[in-house]
């Protein structure tokens, strides 16, 4: 185990012992000053394998014809000191006897990088029995390797084309800030710099998220914010813990970082008989980039937890066909141990930029359009999907064309094999900053489903058709068309208002007619934030009512409502409610305070066997099971009231993983006017302490 561990840090060290850089300056020893550039590097490597063969003197253990290696890694720090970091040896005494040599290297330059000094990692490996390991200044390529003899010179220098292809590495810059990456998408991340995008004269774009960090680089500086979160930490373990990526390799051309991901809670839930909740996530995240307009991502998450009662009942509510339920905004689950589940997840994408006005990538994930905390368009409550997302840039317009592949997972669309029903999911929206001030948006989305005689629709690839004529032309039950406007009006630097209005159905008479009938599909949002409030800098303050008609969303085609493995691709309640949100989030370094008020009235169903009506909050229901057409209100059927409540405050221990160690407390009050199978009467208060990777948002406001 030892042995592997070493092998890691030698794969992955910041600079090998054999490689030769040609823009930075290694570690120079005083016999090395004379020498020329491109020779310091072997000078310094004779050096140390020269005072090792000299001073190391083998133990009594190791002296009866033993044969085998030491691998050695060290570190040359910023003041030319030189400190073991690990030795690789079978015996105890062979390492204490490598710490002693190495302890009395004298003091020497230390490394530079653009003439400023840095720290440096190498490794050697040293044979026993001892041997004179140092190496000639060049060597005759041709002496070398008769074989060479009759080689043309192209030839030759073919040959050596792969001993030169190396890491070749460099300091590592945190080129992730500037790339083309995304931002993980969590909204108490972004308001840190929401200010920034949202200034008065910007032309920044920010409803399509997750945003790229090339994009919001131009506005807020991501490597300054990381700067002052250091901690002033000088060993190996403490950087990484504290301060950097577990692995990070840099070269000219390529670069990427490798970080555990953790989500190690446990609390404990007033309102049930278990003795407590918990989650236990461990998983690895890696992202890089190849040259400068190619980039990846890739997280796989393994998984097991229990949580709040009400969030357990929820998700076995909308469970998939044969499992114990679906973990909302993460995925199908099996059941385990006592009331747990086991939910897997595996996100990754491939992000390219050909031009500068034009974003290309494919993936499985999660998209949001809006600039509230909901969204009535597209949002990140549901569970990962695949994914095609065009970002076009130019003037003062941003379009973003996606098209996403998505599961419906009810036992009663499962076919004969036991295999989901696929559907497919089209969107645009463009963004238009009218003004300095004002920002316009316009959005279209289609979901149609996999059938015998239709996959997935050419006719949808078009980024700029509109859908709803496509629909009228294949007919109605084709597809599931939804129209939508959005705008956003920055008062002044501090305060914005934005808002969002959804069209699922349009029928002028129905509108006008004053009958309330259930054709009037539609939603719309209302939104305020407050940046630096009260004049407190990193104060932040958001104020926002949602409101959606029954029936919106759904579809007489039930496999054409607007939802993902039983969970809504808009807002996490479907429909048939209104809702106030309050948000205050505060940060001070490293530390974080959120707190959050959701309070809403909402129309279920009853489903007891005796009223099996549709009352348009269930949006995987058929909107022709309403028990009548007209006289429709928000808030018919069994109608409930909810209040959420969440105050969490936590320390950032890394900032480059976004690893945060948190409390929290939640009190959830949800009184329906009659208890079914399928809807309780609940009072929660719930409290959790955990360890999480923060990589995107958790929904418990159900």
């Amino acid at each position: 185990m030892k042995s592997c561990c070493f092998l890691f840090l030698l794969l992955f060290s910041a600079l090998s012992f054999s490689q030769s850089q040609l823009y930075e300056k290694p570690p120079v020893f005083p016999a090395c000053e004379d020498a020329a550039v491109a020779d310091i590097k072997l000078c310094f490597d004779n050096q140390i394998l020269g005072h090792v063969f000299k001073t190391f003197k083998l133990p009594d253990v190791v002296k009866n014809d033993y044969k085998g290696d030491m691998a050695i890694l060290f570190e040359v720090d910023q003041e030319g000191e030189f400190r073991v970091i690990y030795v690789d040896a079978i015996y105890e005494a062979l390492k204490e006897e490598a710490k002693r040599v190495f302890s009395e290297l004298p003091k020497i330059q230390p490394a530079t990088y653009n003439g400023n000094p840095v720290f440096k990692q190498y490794s050697v490996v040293i044979k026993i029995p001892l041997q004179d390991q140092t190496v000639a200044k060049s060597v005759s390529v041709d002496r070398v390797n008769g074989n060479n003899l009759g080689l043309t010179a192209l030839e030759k220098a073919a040959k050596t084309q792969y001993d030169s292809v190396g890491l070749k590495l460099v300091p590592y810059t945190q080129k992730a800030l500037t790339s083309e990456l995304n931002i993980p998408f969590t909204h108490s991340y972004y308001a840190k710099f929401d200010k920034s995008i949202n200034l008065v004269g910007t032309n920044a774009h920010t409803a399509s998220k997750p945003l790229l960090y090339s994009d919001v680089s131009n506005y807020y500086d991501f490597k300054a914010e990381k700067e002052t979160l250091l901690e002033d930490r000088s060993s190996l373990l403490g950087r990484k813990l504290w301060n950097e990526h577990l692995v990070r390799v840099q070269s000219k051309h390529y670069w990427f970082t490798v970080d555990p991901i953790f989500d190690l809670e446990v609390g404990k839930d007033t309102d049930t008989d278990f003795s407590s909740t918990y989650n236990n996530t461990r998983g690895l995240y890696v992202q890089g980039g190849l040259g400068k307009k190619f980039n990846f991502f890739t997280a796989v998450y393994e998984s097991q937890g229990r949580f709040a009662q009400y969030y357990n009942q929820y998700a076995i509510s909308i469970k998939a066909a044969d499992e114990a339920g679906v973990v909302p905004g993460r995925g199908i689950a099996k059941a385990f141990k006592d009331r747990g589940f086991d939910y897997p997840v595996a996100e990754a994408y491939l992000s390219y930029s050909p031009a500068n006005f034009l974003n290309v990538q494919l993936g499985h994930g999660k998209n949001f359009i809006g600039d509230g905390y909901r969204s009535l368009f597209i949002s990140d409550v549901a569970s990962p999907s695949t994914y095609f997302k065009l970002n076009t840039t130019f003037w003062k317009i941003k379009y973003t064309n996606t098209w996403m592949w998505l599961r419906d997972v009810r036992p009663d669309v499962v076919d004969a094999n036991g295999a989901y029903l696929n559907k497919y999911m089209a969107t645009h929206f463009l963004s238009w900053n009218a003004t300095k001030r004002l920002n316009i948006g316009f959005f279209e989305s289609v979901i149609w489903a996999k059938t015998e005689n239709r996959s997935f629709d050419i006719n949808y690839i078009n980024p700029i058709i509109f859908y709803r004529a496509i629909e009228f032309e294949t007919g109605q039950d084709a597809g599931n068309a939804i129209l939508g406007m959005s705008a956003k009006y920055k008062l002044s630097d501090r305060v914005n208002v934005y808002g969002q209005f959804v069209l699922d159905e349009f029928s002028k008479s129905d509108i006008t007619g004053g009958e309330k009938s259930w054709k009037n599909k539609y939603g719309y949002q209302l939104g305020v934030k407050y940046y630096d409030a009260f004049k407190v800098k990193n104060l932040y303050l958001q104020a926002e009512y949602n409101r959606i008609r029954p029936y919106t969303y759904s579809h007489n085609t039930i496999a054409l409502n607007y939802g993902h493995a039983n969970q809504s691709m808009a807002h996490l309640w479907g429909a048939n409610f209104s809702e106030a949100v309050l948000i205050g989030r505060y940060y001070y370094k490293r530390w974080f305070a959120n707190a959050k008020v959701v309070f809403g009235e909402r129309g279920l169903d009853f489903n007891d066997g005796t009223d099996n009506y549709s009352y348009g909050g269930d949006i995987f229901r058929d909107y022709n099971e309403r028990p009548s057409d007209t006289g429709v209100t928000i808030g018919q059927g069994n109608k409930a009231t909810s209040l959420f409540a969440n105050l969490q405050a936590g320390y950032i221990v890394n900032p480059s993983s976004n690893l945060q160690l948190f409390a929290d407390i939640t009190f959830r009050n949800f009184n329906p006017d009659a208890q079914t199978n399928t809807t309780f009467e609940s009072n929660t208060v719930w409290f959790n302490l955990g360890l999480r990777t923060s990589l995107f948002n958790w929904y418990f406001d159900l």
